[in-house]
């Protein structure tokens, strides 16, 4: 009986004491440069993937037709450029976040093919996250601040990285402002 209500009291209150200790003594990887916890991305990935499974959108509502996607590309470049990168240059803040917000225009092997950042997931799947964010990674909910249309544009953009895009579309990418990609002609004031 002893050796029952000892094992009470450290299960029921030694042990939440000593987590209690544990974080107020700052004790908690909660820099981004510390090592994650452990099983912390197994923990986070499994019920991620089973909800947008559950509920990403299967067919997206609009063509990835020239218009949709230079407008993704303009809205890419207001809203995801900052952490995810333009095409060819890297986002100076991306790479320390944890975790790291992927390149979204750096092609990488994904089992025996090359990839363009997300191509190889479904648009929906990418319509979910750019909806919903992610909780702990520092992708955040466009609803309320993106249409759903401009949201399927984004995500439909992301889908077609691997393929070749409106020259319109990579000009926005690259980061060139509409007057360098098509310059005005200006007349020539006269002074006297």
């Amino acid at each position: 009986m002893g050796k029952i209500l000892l094992g009470l009291f450290l299960g029921v209150v030694l042990f939440p004491l000593a987590v209690l200790g544990w974080l107020y003594f700052g004790n908690v990887p909660v820099a981004v440069a510390d090592p994650p916890f452990p099983q912390e991305r197994l923990i986070t990935h499994i019920p991620l993937h089973a909800r947008i499974d559950r509920e990403a959108p299967k067919t997206a509502p609009i063509e990835a037709d020239e218009a949709n996607l230079v407008a993704g590309a303009q809205i890419y470049g207001d809203h995801c450029a900052g952490c995810h990168g333009l095409y060819g240059k890297p986002s100076p803040i991306g790479d320390r976040m944890f975790p790291p917000a992927p390149p979204l225009w750096k092609p990488h092997h994904h089992g025996s093919q090359t990839v363009v950042g997300v191509s190889d997931d479904p648009p929906g799947e990418t319509y979910w996250k750019v909806a919903n964010g992610i909780r702990l990674t520092g992708m955040p909910s466009y609803k309320g601040a993106l249409t759903e249309n401009q949201m399927w544009q984004v995500s439909l953009l992301l889908a077609n990285a691997d393929k070749t895009l409106p020259p319109a579309a990579l000009d926005l990418l690259k980061g060139v402002s509409q007057v360098e990609a098509a310059p005005v002609k200006t007349a020539r004031v006269q002074t006297k």
